[in-house]
């Protein structure tokens, strides 16, 4: 401890104990998020739990309490996995649950496939166009989602856009059925989350060193080697981001599948609909809800798991 002038130590309360205002800093910056995360996480979880262990009713709300009062005044918990027995029992909710693991997996493939080319090329352009080219880019998706859906609708249809085209080049003899199936769901959704795989990829790519890629050639790779030992390697990270990104979000997707897909076309939005607003059964839209989330736990802890082995494979 230093000394004053004439060899006195300095009062006690004028000794500031280290860490004290940074403890309390770091308290406060932990609250507000775990608080965030308690009311809008936590708490909608625990609410949707209670309501799929709870028996549908014809009330408001439209289930029974957990918690009921039996003939002899005591308190007696009412519990109940009815609506888990009847989700494993019942081939529609289990075909919808499918469903919506199978597209969501085929449009976040597609939104792939279409999104890293974009950003590959789009870092490899000079630095003075990215701007320009990122904002084109997520330009067309600043409308309205519904109405980007709908064009689709004007572009699939059978008197639609493409069908004429096709029709006016005499590649096809009659219109084609491009509407109300699988594959116009899984464009639309595609199409639609395109940005949330775009970002990611060019925010890896663009930050990526174009020294490691001159190597590799001056060893005598070919441009197909390099992409696929040098560049591929180095953007997993925002492959692995962007996927999750589109492919956790579409499967719940319900405007899409309801505007551009058929009866044969099931996914989980729409059962959930039907079960809330048509049999009015939130027990059991809630158990589906319930059982897409620990569905979904796997790949988000896959991811977990494999974020910093991407990370260690980027470096």
């Amino acid at each position: 401890m230093a000394r004053l002038a004439g060899g006195r130590f300095p009062p006690a309360a004028a000794v500031t104990r280290p860490g004290r205002g940074i403890g309390r800093e770091r308290l406060l910056l932990l609250a507000l998020p775990t608080l965030w995360l308690v009311l809008l996480v936590a708490a909608p979880l625990v609410i949707l739990l209670k309501i799929a262990l709870s028996e549908a009713e014809l009330g408001v709300p439209p289930y029974s309490a957990l918690v009921q009062t039996a003939p002899d005044g005591s308190l007696a918990l009412a519990l109940t996995i009815d609506s888990f027995t009847r989700l494993a029992a019942d081939d529609i909710y289990r075909a919808g649950l499918w469903g919506s693991l199978r597209i969501a997996f085929l449009a976040a493939l597609a939104a792939f496939l279409v999104a890293y080319p974009m950003a590959l090329a789009m870092a490899r352009a000079p630095r003075r166009w990215r701007p320009l080219l990122l904002a084109l880019a997520i330009l067309p998706f600043w409308t309205s989602f519904l109405i980007r859906v709908y064009a689709w609708k004007v572009i699939l249809q059978g008197g639609g856009v493409l069908n004429a085209a096709l029709l006016e080049l005499g590649l096809i003899a009659q219109p084609l059925a491009l509407l109300h199936g699988e594959g116009a769901v899984v464009l639309g959704i595609a199409y639609a989350y395109l940005p949330f795989m775009l970002l990611p990829l060019y925010a890896v790519l663009e930050g990526r060193d174009p020294a490691l890629e001159e190597a590799a050639a001056d060893l005598g790779c070919s441009p197909w080697q390099r992409w696929l030992r040098v560049t591929l390697p180095l953007s997993l990270p925002g492959v692995a981001a962007g996927w999750a990104l589109v492919f956790i979000p579409a499967t719940g997707e319900f405007v899409v599948p309801d505007l551009l897909g058929g009866p044969d076309t099931l996914m989980l939005g729409r059962v959930l609909w039907q079960e809330f607003f048509q049999a009015a059964d939130w027990p059991m839209a809630a158990a589906l809800s319930v059982a897409l989330l620990l569905l979904l736990l796997a790949p988000l802890a896959t991811l977990q798991w494999l974020r910093p082995r991407l990370r260690g494979g980027a470096e």
